[in-house]
């Protein structure tokens, strides 16, 4: 089994991917938008690009299952990603030289950035929940995503820095250097995680699903904590990535602000999310359960986006950043709390689908973030071409957004109500008694 050393080793995983993806869905989708003047629809279809690959997760965690080893997957994965974090960087320049050729190395790109978070991130998060203590798991999902948001906020802060004055030249420096210590950080942190002879001493994680992948996706689907959880996972994060792509533009287009600072709002909103999510590690055991913290988090993130859809009006006066903190907090209150209800029932029902059960969950949050960031790209460009003013139409997609996180809480509230059993979050202190 994995320790507490080897849940933090994995975590470091979590923060390189968070590194390079959050070039893609930040500075890069800002530049796109706001220095070279596209339209915000284009890196909208790009994100969703990446997103519809992804609904191979469940046959990649199938992959994974039936193969009884990990790690091959999540380095190549990684690798994966690297390789179109600086193919992204690259096409950004090149759409401002020749669209056509950027546009078509941005969307070969994105699909590699889709394979690659697919295959590594379901494939980590299978390890771990074949691979660690039941009493381990909650804390441990919060860890590794703590790290992954760790990763957010250390890589916007410093490529705001790096990035002004805005070129081309400076963007792919950056996504190269950033590539490149993912890369390795991951080798080192996945060495030895696994055994090397499974079959000599197999692990749960080497029994094979039987029955092939189609009869191992229909008997996950019919378990009713699974699929009700699948419903929430799609409309929470449709809510959560709607808002994603837009808020930099945001700040440039209505307050406007530099690349940079845009950036580094963007850093105070993912500090927000680490904030929400040790506040949910550190206290949810004593102060309600897993559901109870989801439902909250979701209507605190309804109140956040409908307080930034009257930010606009306000002008310079509004705090702008503190907004941006209060709306993290929330988004990582409900995903902390959610990540470990989704680590628990990753180990219920049949062995040996614990990759499969993730991949699902995966493709769901995958269509999910592909349609919001869509979505919300769109309903910008659409909102701002029927509302003369910019602080009005993205107020309505604000608003929008919002009323998606309301409708996440009631959902959440029905998770396992009939049936299933109270979900709680064990907390850090579990590690006392793994």
């Amino acid at each position: 089994m994995i320790g507490w050393l080897g849940i933090f080793r994995l975590g470091l995983v979590q923060t390189a991917l968070g590194a390079i993806v959050v070039l893609t869905t930040s500075a890069i989708n800002r530049v796109m938008v706001v220095e070279l003047g596209l339209p915000a629809t284009i890196p909208g279809l790009l994100v969703a690009l990446h997103y519809a690959v992804q609904l191979m997760r469940p046959a990649m965690g199938y992959g994974s299952d039936a193969g009884g080893r990990r790690t091959p997957w999540i380095i190549g994965g990684v690798a994966v990603l690297a390789l179109g974090g600086v193919g992204a960087a690259l096409a950004t320049g090149l759409m401002a030289e020749w669209r056509l050729a950027g546009l078509a190395l941005a969307a070969l790109s994105f699909l590699l950035i889709g394979l690659g978070v697919g295959a590594a991130g379901t494939s980590l998060l299978a390890l771990l929940a074949a691979r660690v203590a039941p009493a381990r798991r909650a804390p441990a999902a919060t860890i590794v995503w703590l790290m992954m948001i760790f990763g957010f906020i250390v890589t916007t802060a410093l490529a705001g820095r790096f990035l002004d004055p805005f070129s081309p030249t400076r963007l792919l420096a950056v996504a190269a250097v950033v590539s490149g210590l993912a890369m390795l950080v991951t080798l080192l942190a996945v060495r030895g995680m696994e055994p090397a002879a499974p079959r000599a001493a197999p692990p749960p994680l080497a029994t094979a699903p039987q029955g092939g992948f189609r009869v191992a996706l229909a008997e996950i689907w019919g378990e009713r904590q699974a699929r009700q959880f699948t419903v929430f996972v799609f409309v929470s994060m449709l809510a959560y990535s709607a808002q994603d792509l837009i808020l930099e533009p945001f700040g440039g287009v209505v307050f406007g602000l530099s690349l940079g600072e845009t950036t580094q709002l963007a850093s105070l909103q993912h500090g927000g999310v680490f904030g929400g999510m040790i506040l949910v590690a550190l206290t949810g055991g004593r102060l309600g359960s897993l559901k109870a913290w989801t439902v909250a988090g979701c209507l605190a993130s309804a109140v956040a986006l409908f307080g930034l859809a009257g930010a606009g009006f306000a002008g310079p006066a509004w705090p702008l950043g503190a907004s941006y903190v209060a709306l993290g907090l929330a988004n990582g209150a409900f995903a902390a709390a959610a990540i470990a209800t989704m680590m628990q029932l990753a180990g219920t029902g049949r062995s040996g689908r614990e990759g499969t059960r993730m991949g699902l969950w995966g493709a769901a949050q995958a269509v999910a973030f592909g349609l919001g960031g869509l979505a919300g790209a769109g309903a910008s460009d659409l909102a701002r071409s029927l509302i003369a003013s910019a602080p009005a139409a993205y107020g309505a997609v604000f608003v929008v957004e919002g009323a998606l996180f309301l409708a996440s809480g009631l959902l959440a509230a029905r998770i396992g109500r009939a049936t299933g059993p109270r979900l709680r979050f064990e907390g850090l202190a579990a590690s006392r008694n793994g």
